[in-house]
């Protein structure tokens, strides 16, 4: 490697640094001895480094100033650089504690957000069951009205018998249609596995007909039900069957009856 080659290389910057092993260092101090260019540029480089540091150090008073001079001018010698403390190491690391309080307030106020996100979202589909709730109540009254108030609907009571003596009923019974509503309000709620069974009836033979299940009783809001269409009914009785209902009902358990 020619001289030029070798001041190209880089190594007298790091010389002059003192960033070099010992053995590198030895290295250029005998390749500087036997070649004056490369004494030449090691002198420009601290010249340059002595000129840098003097621009941008604080103020040295002259006799400071010249011992340090006379110092970096000596023969191949070079005054160890100092290392700055790393300040910008203490700051990143304060940075990054910054970003990490930071980062976790964000991700806290976030959660906050999806949880009152999630809170309205439950408050909202609530409020809309219990619109949906309230539109279903209100047709079902609307509906009870209706047959309510339809002259051609005929009311008959339906009394409590020897198995439930408060227990009572209504049938709403349209002799032209042959359409029946049952208002069983007040009757209690049947046992687990049982159910209510509607009959018409006629009285001379006693002929009782099903005529439909009060199914869904307790989900039920009116308790209104409407069964099976009755052909020439002349009275009506509900009883008690066990689940899917009877061929011919329970007289034992015959909770309502009246006569048209």
């Amino acid at each position: 490697m020619n001289s030029r080659e070798y001041i190209e290389s880089g190594i007298l910057e790091l010389f002059v640094f003192g960033k070099l092993t010992d053995a590198e260092n030895n290295e250029v101090l005998e390749m500087a001895k036997n070649n004056p260019e490369i004494q030449e540029e090691i002198k420009a480089i601290e010249n340059a480094i002595m000129n840098l540091s003097q621009s941008v150090a604080p103020h040295l008073s002259a006799t400071n100033y010249e011992k340090i001079r006379t110092q970096l001018l000596e023969k191949n010698k070079v005054i160890q650089l100092q290392p700055r403390k790393n300040y910008a190491q203490y700051m990143g690391w304060a940075a990054a504690a910054v970003f990490v309080l930071g980062f976790g307030l964000q991700f806290y106020k976030l959660n906050q957000s999806n949880e009152t996100i999630n809170k309205l979202s439950t408050e909202k589909s609530v409020m809309q069951e219990s619109i949906v709730d309230l539109e279903l109540k209100k047709q079902d009254a609307e509906s009870v009205l209706a047959i309510v108030r339809d002259n051609n609907n005929i009311q008959v009571a339906l009394g409590g018998q020897e198995v439930a003596p408060n227990a009572f009923a209504k049938a709403y019974y349209n002799k032209e249609t042959k359409e029946v509503y049952i208002d069983a309000a007040g009757l209690p709620a049947p046992p687990e596995g049982k159910v209510y069974q509607v009959w018409g009836l006629k009285l001379d033979p006693l002929t009782p007909k099903s005529i439909g299940l009060l199914n869904n009783f307790t989900a039920s809001n009116s308790k209104v039900f409407k069964v099976d269409k009755a052909d020439d009914a002349e009275a009506f009785g509900i009883t008690l069957e066990p689940a899917g209902g009877s061929v011919s009902p329970t007289l034992e358990q015959l909770y309502t009856l009246g006569k048209v």
